[in-house]
């Protein structure tokens, strides 16, 4: 699959994701990589970019991903950007096998390759 949205941290994983507000559902839709070469998870929401309502829906939704609690998933960087930076506490290497798991799920689905 080549380059690889996370990586591990102290206590978890971090994970580089491009959302899209108001995108109709939630759910994650795959890795793809950026221009510069980074890739990264890319996730839509049912949310509006207003008062927080879509960082809140992609930490809802990345908990469920990564079979975690909402309160172990924290925006770390990029809070009013499209492009995130997303901590998720936990055992790192089970965290990025749920991701890898619903990331290709996704990509599955809609026919693209991961």
């Amino acid at each position: 699959m080549g380059a690889c949205p996370w990586t591990a941290a102290p206590g978890g994983l971090v994970v580089v994701v491009r959302l899209t507000p108001k995108g109709g559902r939630d759910a994650l839709e795959g890795i793809a990589p950026l221009a510069d070469g980074r890739a990264v998870l890319k996730a839509r929401v049912r949310a509006a970019a207003s008062d927080g309502a879509a960082n809140a829906a992609l930490t809802r939704l990345l908990a469920d991903a990564a079979g975690v609690p909402a309160g172990r998933v924290t925006i770390v960087g990029g809070a009013s950007s499209r492009l995130k930076r997303v901590r998720i506490a936990g055992e790192p290497r089970s965290i990025a096998a749920a991701l890898e798991r619903s990331a290709g799920h996704a990509a599955a689905h809609d026919g693209s390759a991961a």
